[in-house]
């Protein structure tokens, strides 16, 4: 049974608040045409025709080859049912479902489900169970509680013979949410498979902070630096001054804590290393500051879309003792860094160079995440 899908993105996300159409709105770096044509590229349909609004249709083109070698991409209308009718006027297979890409993480294995059900129903829709209490209501007083066993929440895509879909399309009286709708005011059933839980819209800002807070792009990194005391100068650790004790040796003021920082939010986002970004080639960075280098690095991170989430430091060292300036250490990082950062401190316990305080050393682990 050849199968086309229909992936509607014409929507203008007036409700979401995004100032674009909503199917451009991006989670984890990718646009939600973009999330959807992933998922729609694992079910692997023979025919896709996305149905985009008229001012990104090169956009949406360039987008969905990304995924697909033959494929259309078509204006759509004024209402959804327009849009769908614009889609479905491209189809040639003898089945079609029809998509939203504001369920842009929908997985594939729904897909297959409404697929299937097609072989015994005209029209077959995916559902989950209401979670919540619903209550008819009239002029803001309760009515009624419904009967939640016989309720259920519907989905896409939503599948249908093709030639029934085109005769109901084109006799269809006013506009309905959903196709399954306009088949059921004909007399026409529609089955019901089970959904999933990351099926849902994206309609309202509420939705996509929820889609960004469960499909953010995590990832983790981590730095290593150590100096030896000079013999002069004010010691700078963690971008903060410590007067008692001579600076460290290096390049720059050498914070091992700064250089440790960045070398973990380095790692993360995959950007090299503090020596391939500020080495010693750089004459520019010759006494730079560790919070310097710390707020070049963020540059770096937002220009190829990546925000930190939280950095943790260890200290390695006999001294300075770091517990009596622990807090004012961390709400220093925490504010050049934009994110929350934690320190912690130890010694060697008599081992290395660190334990006759030549030096000092520290370990850096970074989350950063994707921009939305």
């Amino acid at each position: 049974m050849s199968v086309a899908v229909v992936l509607v993105a014409a929507g203008k996300g007036t409700r979401l608040g995004a100032g674009q159409p909503k199917a451009a709105t991006t989670v984890a770096g990718k646009s939600l045409l973009e999330l959807s044509l992933l998922h729609i590229s694992e079910f692997k349909p023979d025919q896709l025709v996305v149905v985009a609004p008229s001012e990104l249709l090169s956009e949406f083109t360039r987008l969905t080859a990304k995924f697909f070698d033959d494929f259309k991409v078509v204006v759509g209308g004024d209402t959804r049912q327009d849009s769908v009718a614009s889609g479905m006027a491209e189809v040639t297979t003898d089945y079609v479902l029809v998509h939203d890409a504001a369920r842009a993480f929908t997985p594939k294995e729904v897909f297959e489900r409404v697929l299937a059900g097609l072989q015994s129903a005209e029209s077959v829709v995916p559902a989950i169970n209401p979670a919540d209490t619903v209550k008819e209501v009239a002029e803001n007083w309760v009515h009624h509680t419904l009967d939640r066993s016989k309720l259920r929440m519907v989905q896409t895509p939503q599948g249908f013979r093709v030639k029934t879909l085109r005769e109901s399309l084109a006799k269809a009286q006013g506009n309905f949410t959903d196709e399954a709708g306009l088949l059921e005011s004909m007399g026409i059933k529609t089955a019901i498979v089970d959904g999933h839980e990351h099926a849902f819209k994206i309609t309202y800002p509420t939705d996509l902070e929820r889609a960004r807070a469960i499909f953010a792009d995590v990832r983790s990194g981590i730095g290593a630096d150590a100096h030896h005391f000079g013999d002069s100068g004010s010691l700078m650790l963690g971008c903060v001054e410590w007067p008692e004790l001579p600076r460290l040796i290096g390049h720059s003021d050498g914070d091992s804590v700064a250089h440790a920082i960045v070398d973990a939010l380095l790692s993360a986002a995959n950007l090299g290393d503090i020596g391939s970004n500020f080495g010693t080639d750089r004459n520019e960075y010759a006494g730079a500051s560790g919070e310097r280098f710390i707020k070049e690095t963020l540059k770096l991170l937002t220009d190829s879309g990546f925000t930190p989430v939280n950095v943790a430091v260890q200290i390695i060292a006999e001294k300075p003792k770091i517990a009596p300036r622990r807090i004012e250490l961390e709400h220093h990082l925490t504010e050049v860094v934009g994110a929350p950062v934690s320190v912690l401190a130890t010694t060697t316990d008599g081992l290395g160079f660190l334990a006759d305080s030549r030096g000092i050393a520290a370990v850096a682990t970074a989350l950063v995440r994707t921009q939305s």
